[in-house]
């Protein structure tokens, strides 16, 4: 079995070996113990209480129950762009017309902003490609909506996710290629580096100054605009069906989409709830998958388990409960793996 639990400090040595495996694009998993100790001791000081605002975020690893292998991680970062600005390329359409020759163009263009300043984020989504299968790239992603519904006082309005962009078959960003490389004059993977480890104000001090128009980028390039890396795909898909989408703003270096909701407007917002522990000896079969999670915050919990909800009691087997650290009586928070039809 599979369980996402928050991260515990001792989890470095996990973090660092995925970091080796998810390669370019994914700046905040790097193979740094040094940067992923760092973010252990944050979503410690965010549980205990002690963290400021600009520095809260949680982190959770999605682990094998029976070897203790941890496969997976994702996170939530509380409220981006207090500390450090959060920077998009945000894409206005503008119309351009001559009265006396009766012509007009309708014409897209990026503009640097930190619009999304204050917003919750999901960040550091990552999966071990050898475990892509049953279903655990779902309960990977879609758990840390249970944990926002659980804990919805934690959070801001709204929430966003920068998805990783695309990237050709020799391992380059088109975009960056046609565009950041002209501003930044440094390599992607350097830069890329600089952000992973804070340092951040060369994109204030190096950016465009006016909006670039997309059709003066080359073709290639236009078409990374809003796409995602290949091996992302998948979880772009399933933050849609939870009720994110591409809006206005794409990521600065690779034209990857970040997209949006607010967090009312969610569907564990909406479709979860709390029912009452009841353990049986198996689950039925043609129990529905649900995701289910303790209401713990340090200690916080979610599994993918086929079972029934029966009157606000859900069943579950000893064996789940045990994942889950919950008893007979006690309550967690479910909701269908996928909206019901």
């Amino acid at each position: 079995m599979f369980v996402l639990r928050m991260s515990r400090p001792d989890d470095v040595d996990a973090l660092v070996q995925l970091g080796h495996k998810a390669g370019p694009g994914l700046t905040t998993l790097k193979p740094d113990p040094d940067a992923q100790g760092a973010r252990l001791q944050r979503v410690q000081r965010t549980i205990a209480g002690s963290a400021e605002l600009p520095e809260q975020g949680y982190l959770f690893v999605l682990e094998d129950t029976t070897s203790g292998k941890v496969v997976g991680v994702c996170g939530i970062e509380v409220a981006v762009g207090l500390d450090q600005a959060f920077w998009t390329y945000r894409m206005d359409t503008f119309v351009h017309a001559s009265r006396e020759l009766g012509l007009w163009t309708r014409m897209d263009k990026l503009h640097m902003s930190h619009g999304l300043t204050g917003y919750s984020e999901l960040c550091t989504l990552f999966l071990d490609p050898d475990y892509r299968v049953n279903g655990n790239g779902s309960l990977l992603s879609k758990a840390r909506f249970m944990f926002i519904g659980q804990f919805r006082e934690r959070f801001a309005e709204r929430i966003c996710a920068e998805m990783r962009g695309y990237f050709d078959d020799n391992g380059e960003s088109p975009f960056w290629k046609a565009l950041g490389a002209h501003f930044y004059r440094i390599d992607f993977h350097e830069a890329d580096r600089l952000v992973a480890l804070g340092k951040k104000s060369f994109l204030a001090e190096l950016m465009p100054r006016y909006p670039v128009y997309i059709d003066f980028l080359p073709q290639d390039a236009r078409d990374c605009i809003g796409k995602v890396h290949k091996e992302t795909e998948p979880a772009r898909r399933l933050l849609e069906v939870e009720g994110l989408r591409l809006e206005q703003h794409v990521d600065i270096f690779e034209g990857g989409p970040v997209l949006e909701a607010r967090i009312d407007d969610l569907r564990v917002m909406r479709d979860s709830g709390l029912c009452q522990v009841e353990i049986v000896a198996e689950a039925a079969a043609d129990a529905p998958r649900q995701l289910v999670a303790n209401g713990e915050l340090a200690d916080f919990r979610v599994i993918l388990a086929a079972a029934n909800v029966v009157d606000g009691v859900v069943h579950l087997t000893a064996e789940q409960a045990r994942a889950l650290q919950v008893k007979a009586g006690d309550r967690v928070r479910v909701m269908l793996q996928n909206p019901a039809k």
